[in-house]
C-alpha cells in the first residue's frame, strides 16, 4: 500500500472515511491545523514515514497516534526530516511506536531494511516493476544495488542467468544479502561489497544498471566497459527539466565514444520530480 487515499476504509465498520482520514480521529484542530494536516504518508511494510508541518509539531505524538489507530497493523510512525551523508541515509524521529525494521513486500518480493538506516522510494516503484520484466536469462550488473531495489525484482520475475549486485554501503549490504536469501534467489543473485569502480567486471554483461543519482555520469565508464557489444545500460540520473532528453543521453555518447563504442539512446523515461524543476529520469541505451 503506498500513500493514503480516499478508498481507505477505517474501523467504523466499513464506512468510507473522510478524505482526509486524519480528521476523523484528531480533534480540536484549529483552522490553520487542520489545513495544515499531512494528505499523503509512505507506508513501507509496518512502519508508515511521514513529514509534519511546522504548526502540528507541538502534536507530534498525538498525530503519530491517530495514523496508529488507522493502520491498526503498523507497528511504528516516523517523521521524516532529510536524507544526509555519502550514503544518503535518512533521518528520522520515531514519533508513535518503536522498531523501524520492517518487511516490506511489494510485485511479490520482499524488502527487509531499516527505516532509520535505509532509504526506500516508494516514487521508483514503476521502474522497479519496469526491471521485473527484462533481463530473462541474460548476465546482468548492477552497479548500485542498494539493498536490492532492482535486482531482486528482476531476479523473482526475470530470471536472469546472474547478476552480479555490487554495493559499497556495509549496512545496505547485509540487507541485500539477506534480501537474496529471504526471496530465494541465491542462485541468480551473486552480491558484491565494494566500489563499483573497482568490482564492475569487464566486457561480460548484457544489461548493466546505473540506479544511483548524483554524481552517476562519473560511474559511466565502468558500466560500458562492462558490456558486450550490443548491451543495454539503464542510466539515471537527476537533470533540470529542459535538458532532461538532452543531457543525459550526451553522457553516455560521450563516455562510449571515449573507448570507440558507440551507444544508440533507446529511450528517456521520466521516474519523478526529484525537486523543483528537476526530475529523475532513466535512459535506456545500446552501446555497440
Amino acid at each position: 500500500m503506498g500513500k493514503n487515499n480516499s478508498k481507505m476504509m477505517n474501523a467504523h465498520r466499513g464506512k468510507p472515511i473522510p478524505s482526509n482520514p486524519l480528521k476523523s480521529v484528531l480533534k480540536d484542530l484549529t483552522p490553520e491545523e487542520e489545513a495544515a494536516l499531512p494528505r499523503g504518508w509512505q507506508l513501507i511494510g509496518e512502519v508508515l514515514l511521514v513529514h509534519i508541518p511546522e504548526v502540528l509539531r507541538p502534536r507530534r505524538a498525538e498525530l503519530g497516534e491517530a495514523l496508529l489507530s488507522l493502520y491498526p497493523r503498523c507497528k511504528t510512525v516516523v517523521e521524516t526530516k532529510r536524507i544526509a551523508g555519502e550514503y544518503r541515509e535518512p533521518i528520522i524521529d520515531i514519533i508513535a511506536g518503536n522498531g523501524t525494521e520492517t518487511i516490506h513486500k511489494e510485485n511479490y518480493v520482499l524488502f527487509k531494511l531499516d527505516v532509520a538506516r535505509i532509504m526506500y522510494s516508494q516514487g521508483n516503484f514503476y521502474e522497479r516493476r519496469r526491471m521485473s520484466t527484462v533481463g530473462k536469462d541474460e548476465y546482468v550488473v548492477d552497479m548500485f544495488a542498494g539493498i536490492g531495489y532492482f535486482t531482486l525484482p528482476m531476479a523473482v520475475h526475470s530470471r536472469p542467468k546472474r547478476i552480479d549486485a555490487i554495493e559499497i554501503n556495509p549496512v545496505s549490504f547485509g540487507y541485500l544479502s539477506e534480501n537474496v536469501r529471504l526471496n530465494k534467489v541465491d542462485g541468480i543473485v551473486h552480491p558484491v561489497h565494494g566500489d563499483c569502480r573497482e568490482k564492475t567486471p569487464e566486457g561480460v554483461a548484457d544489461r548493466v544498471l546505473m540506479g544511483y543519482v548524483g554524481t552517476t555520469h562519473e560511474y559511466l565508464p565502468w558500466g560500458i566497459k562492462a558490456l558486450k557489444p550490443g548491451g543495454i545500460i539503464h542510466y539515471h540520473e537527476t537533470v533540470p527539466e529542459k535538458i532532461m532528453y538532452e543531457r543525459p543521453g550526451q553522457y553516455i555518447t560521450a563516455a562510449a565514444a571515449a573507448q570507440g563504442r558507440r551507444a544508440e539512446v533507446l529511450q528517456t523515461i521520466k521516474i519523478k520530480k526529484y525537486s523543483p524543476g528537476v526530475w529523475h529520469v532513466v535512459v535506456d541505451a545500446k552501446i555497440l
